[in-house]
C-alpha cells in the first residue's frame, strides 16, 4: 500500500559549524536506543571527515576537492556545482537510496547558506525525494552564541525565514549548542525569548544602545516588522548530550514530518494528543535548559565574589 511505501526523515540544514554533523551523530546513537533503523546519508561533499555510520556518500558520485581541482572553481563554487550534479544524477541517489528502504534518513547537508535561500539545486532534490514517497523535515540548526549579539539574532531571524520560505519543507528550528551557552556571555533576556522570538521591539531598543546600530534603527525596525508579519520562526534549545533534549527534537521533528501519526512504533496517548493539539510550546525543554543557564551564571558570580 501507498502508507507502507512511506519513508521519513530528517534534512539538516545550517551555517557552517552550527554542529550538523554532530548532531547527525547524536541523532543516529538516540534514535538507534530506541529502536529506529537509521540511514545516515552524507550530501556534503566536502565532509570527509565522518564520525558516524554513513550509509551513503555523496563523494561516491563526486568530491568538492576533485571539482575545484578539474574546474578551476572556488569553494562556493565548487560546492554549487556539486548539488547541481547530483540534481542531474538523482537517479543514482534514488537507486542507493532503495536498498535502506523502510528506515528513517538523516540528510546531513552543506552548509552553505546559500544553498537553501537562493540556489534551487537542493530544493530540487528534496523536492525529488518527496516524489519517492519521503516524508522529510528540514532541521535548521543555528549556534545558540547568537542569542548574546542582538544584531546577530536578527540576522539570524531573517536567514532562517528565508529558508524556511525558500526550502518549503516542514520546518524545526534548533538552536544547538545549548550546553555552552554559558560561556559565550549573558543573554539580555531570559532564554524562553530567544526560542518563542517574542516582542523583538525590546531587541531593538536594545540594539539603539549601540552608537553604531543607533543610525540603523529603522531598518532593524523594518526587519523586525517582517519576521514578526510572518510569525513562523521559534527555535527548540538542543544539547546533543543531554537524553531529554533529543527527546524533545525527535518529538518536534516526528510531528513536522507526520512520523508521529504513523504506525511505525509504538504511541504513547499523551505524545498522541501532544501531536493533535499541537500545545507543546517547547516550554518544558527551555525551562530546563534556563535553569541550568541561571545556575552557571550564579555559580560564576559566587566564584567571582570569594575571589573578591
Amino acid at each position: 500500500s501507498k502508507g507502507s511505501s512511506l519513508a521519513f526523515g530528517q534534512v539538516v540544514i545550517g551555517p557552517p559549524g552550527s554542529g550538523k554533523t554532530t548532531y547527525c551523530q547524536g541523532m543516529q546513537e538516540f534514535l538507534g536506543r530506541i529502536g529506529r533503523k537509521v540511514t545516515v546519508v552524507n550530501l556534503d561533499p566536502a565532509n570527509d571527515s565522518l564520525p558516524y555510520q554513513c550509509s551513503l556518500d555523496i563523494a561516491e558520485l563526486i568530491t568538492l576537492p576533485d571539482v575545484m581541482e578539474d574546474l578551476k572553481l572556488g569553494p562556493n563554487g565548487g560546492l554549487i556545482y556539486c548539488m547541481e550534479y547530483l540534481e542531474a544524477n538523482c537517479d543514482w541517489l534514488q537507486e542507493k537510496l532503495a536498498t535502506s528502504r523502510g528506515h528513517y534518513y538523516l540528510f546531513d547537508c552543506p552548509g552553505q547558506v546559500e544553498l537553501y535561500t537562493h540556489h534551487n539545486a537542493l530544493k530540487n532534490v528534496f523536492a525529488q525525494l518527496a516524489k519517492w514517497n519521503f516524508r522529510l523535515a528540514a532541521v535548521h540548526l543555528v549556534d545558540s552564541h547568537y542569542c548574546t549579539d542582538p544584531g546577530k539574532f536578527i540576522s539570524v531571524l531573517c536567514t532562517s525565514l528565508s529558508t524556511m520560505l525558500h526550502v518549503e519543507l516542514p520546518h524545526v528550528n534548533v538552536l544547538s549548542k545549548m550546553d555552552l551557552i554559558e560561556q559565550y556571555g549573558k543573554l539580555a533576556f531570559n532564554l524562553d525569548y530567544y526560542t518563542e522570538v517574542l516582542d523583538l521591539s525590546y531587541l531593538v531598543d536594545h540594539l539603539a544602545s549601540d552608537p553604531f546600530f543607533r543610525n540603523y534603527r529603522r531598518l532593524n525596525e523594518k526587519l523586525v516588522e517582517v519576521i514578526q508579519d510572518y510569525s513562523l520562526v521559534s527555535f527548540v534549545p538542543l544539547n546533543v548530550q543531554d537524553k531529554q533534549s533529543m527527546r524533545q527534537v525527535v518529538q518536534a521533528v516526528d510531528k513536522a514530518n507526520g512520523y508521529s501519526f504513523g504506525d511505525q512504533e509504538h504511541r504513547s496517548l499523551e505524545a498522541l494528543m501532544s501531536a493533535a493539539v499541537g500545545a507543546d510550546f517547547h516550554f518544558t525543554s527551555t525551562l530546563a535548559v534556563q535553569e541550568k543557564y541561571v545556575q552557571s551564571q550564579d555559580k560564576a558570580l559566587e566564584e567571582e565574589a570569594m575571589d573578591l
